[in-house]
């Protein structure tokens, strides 16, 4: 949704009013504008999520993978 001329100026007053009472707030809402406009830290697509789970996990999988691997190798031995 963009903003029209009118409506960005009158947001460029508010935050110019809001510079010149809190300083510390206007830092803090300039971050989450920047936050909100550069996007979600975790995109929204299902594809992307998994794929960021799977990147954020992938010391376990490999784990949980040479794991197996040993416990079949195992079962193989011993039958």
């Amino acid at each position: 949704m963009s903003l029209s001329g009118k409506e960005r100026r009158i947001l460029a007053e508010i935050e110019q009013a809001l510079e010149r009472e809190d300083p510390e707030l206007a830092k803090r809402v300039a971050a989450i504008n920047k936050i909100e406009s550069d996007g979600d830290i975790f995109p929204r697509a299902y594809g992307d999520r998994l794929r960021m789970w799977v990147l954020a996990h992938v010391w376990m999988i490999f784990t949980a993978g040479a794991l197996l691997i040993v416990l079949l190798l195992l079962a193989v031995l011993t039958t």
